[in-house]
Order: structure tokens, then C-alpha cells, then sequence
């Protein structure tokens, strides 16, 4: 039995539909069909009812399925000791930008500073959306995201990390209320957005929703992928964002941004650590982690509702 197969009956029924397994596992629509048709066969008997509008799990395929994750997971984790058998600990990262930027460079410092020197770390930035899909497909050992929906992955540990707070923020130069500014009010000025499928993004476009505004109706709005130019631009006067609080607290500190809040507006959303089950227990996933649970005891000031 090749585990792959199982894999993607595990990712159809997780997902709902051959196209979108097809996307998930990034082969063709007629490679899912064809596997799932090995394990009906196989099995001699159906894996998942087709009679719906989704996809969804016969008794017989629930019962594969919770078979297969503990094949899966086994597999998994028979590769990592084969991977790093005789040699370094090896740690592959992913996280998104917002982290990476904020975080990331006192995550290594506690590292170093508690002579993690055995482990080779690999770092990489990344949306959710790909985080997940490359964690799915065994490329990380574990990730850092910021999220707005709970997230469920079969096969992955997670660890709740702080909230991540997000405000508008904007120049003193234009003049803009604080704490609390009217929407309207924002309306008027350059918004620095971020681009599609970031869920900075997302959180600002429900907020909007709810209002009946969308992002067209800010007098002008520029899509910009990098956090730092972001910060520069809205220093100098160059219009507002909805970013994390975490990655302008140096620029909101010495006074160079205002914090604005919106009421109505949703501004938190979760942050969490996922590690695959294969390794939870190794000793650098765990250094990892209680250095990234370090970073948050050492600098409160950085986490959600924290003026």
C-alpha cells in the first residue's frame, strides 16, 4: 500500500472535493480520482459519498482514515530519524512576515544566548495559506502564524502563542484622533495594504463589510509586501495601514506613529506554533518553541491590548 494514497483520502475528505485535493496535494484531478478508485478497490467497498454536494467520508473510509493518520504519522516519523541519523539536528522554520519581522531576530537571540549550537536552523516567510500547504507536504517541521479562523490540521501539534493585536497607524503630521479614530475619517487618506491572502488583509476587508466599505473606498490604496517599507512610508506622511502592533512598536514608542482603533472593529487575532506530530518531541523542536514562549515572557509590552 503506497501512504500517498492514503494521504489523499485523507485531504478529499478534509477538503470536500477531487478539485480541491487536486490543488491541496498539487497533482491532477484524474491522479486523486484514480487513487481513491485503487482504495475502493482495494478495500472492496465505497471510501466516500458521492451523493452530496461535498465529498464526505463513508463509515468504511472514517475508519480507513483514522487507520491512515496513524500510518501517516509513523511514516513521518520514521523519515525524520532517518533524515538526521548520524548527523546535526535540523530544524526547517516557516513563518509568516509579521513574526519573522517582529519576533524572529529575538527568537535566534534566545537561541544563541542559551547555547543552542547543535541545531541547524532554516528559516523561511510565508503566508498561511502556502505555510500550510508546504507543512502538509513535509517541507517544515514546524510554524509560526498569526490567523483569524481556528485552524485544524490533521497530523499537527499546536502550541497557542500571545494574540496579535492590529491598529491602524499613521503619521502625527496627519493629525488623525487617538486611540479611537471614525472609519470615516480614514477614509479620506492612502491606505498601505497588504496583498491578497494575508490575513492583516482579510480581518480588514471583514471589518469594512460589516460597515458596508471595502477597500476601493479609501481615497487611494497601494499594495506593498514589504513591512519595513510599509513602516518607512507611513512615517513620512505617506497614509495609514492595518498592521500588527508588534512590528511598529519601536516607531509608536518614540513617537513617530499614532495607534488608532476603530470602533466596532475587530483588532486581535490568534497566534500559534505548529509542530508536526512526527516531531514534538524532539529536543530542538522543543528548545524552539520554549524560546519562542521566551521572547513573549521577556516583552509583554509587544502583545494584543497592550497600550
Amino acid at each position: 500500500m503506497r501512504t500517498e494514497y492514503l494521504k489523499t483520502l485523507q485531504v478529499t475528505a478534509q477538503v470536500g472535493s477531487f478539485s480541491r485535493a487536486a490543488t491541496e496535494l498539487c497533482v491532477t484531478q484524474s491522479a486523486i480520482s484514480q487513487r481513491i478508485k485503487y482504495l475502493e478497490e482495494h478495500y472492496d467497498r465505497p471510501l466516500l459519498d458521492r451523493s452530496g454536494p461535498a465529498l464526505v467520508l463513508t463509515e468504511a473510509g472514517t475508519i480507513v482514515v483514522r487507520r491512515a493518520e496513524q500510518i501517516l504519522k509513523i511514516e513521518a516519523k520514521l523519515a525524520n530519524e532517518l533524515k538526521h541519523q548520524g548527523q546535526k539536528s535540523r530544524l526547517s522554520i516557516c513563518c509568516t512576515p509579521t513574526f519573522g519581522v517582529a519576533y524572529l531576530p529575538r527568537v535566534i537571540e534566545q537561541c544563541m544566548l542559551h547555547h543552542v549550537h547543535n541545531i541547524d536552523l532554516n528559516f523561511m516567510f510565508h503566508s498561511i495559506d502556502q505555510t500550510i500547504k508546504e507543512l502538509l507536504e513535509n517541507e517544515f517541521d514546524l510554524a509560526v502564524v498569526e490567523h483569524c479562523e481556528q485552524l485544524k490540521i490533521p497530523g499537527f501539534h499546536a502550541t497557542e502563542l500571545p494574540q496579535d493585536e492590529l491598529v491602524f497607524i499613521s503619521s502625527p503630521v496627519l493629525g488623525l484622533p487617538e486611540p479611537e479614530v471614525d472609519i470615516q475619517q480614514l477614509l479620506s487618506h492612502c491606505l498601505i495594504a497588504r496583498k491578497v491572502g494575508c490575513t492583516s488583509r482579510n480581518l480588514l476587508e471583514c471589518n469594512l463589510a460589516q460597515g458596508g466599505h471595502k477597500i476601493e473606498d479609501f481615497s487611494r490604496s497601494m499594495v506593498l509586501d514589504d513591512l519595513r517599507l510599509t513602516l518607512e512610508t507611513i512615517v513620512n506622511g505617506g497614509g495609514i495601514a492595518f498592521v500588527s502592533r508588534s512590528i511598529a512598536a519601536k516607531q509608536i514608542s518614540d513617537g513617530l506613529l499614532r495607534v488608532h482603533h476603530v470602533p466596532g472593529f475587530i483588532h486581535v487575532r490568534q497566534r500559534t506554533a505548529i509542530t508536526n506530530n512526527g516531531r514534538i518531541n524532539d529536543p530542538a523542536v522543543k528548545e524552539f518553541i520554549r524560546c519562542v514562549v521566551a521572547v513573549f515572557e521577556i516583552q509583554p509590552f509587544l502583545c494584543a491590548g497592550i497600550s
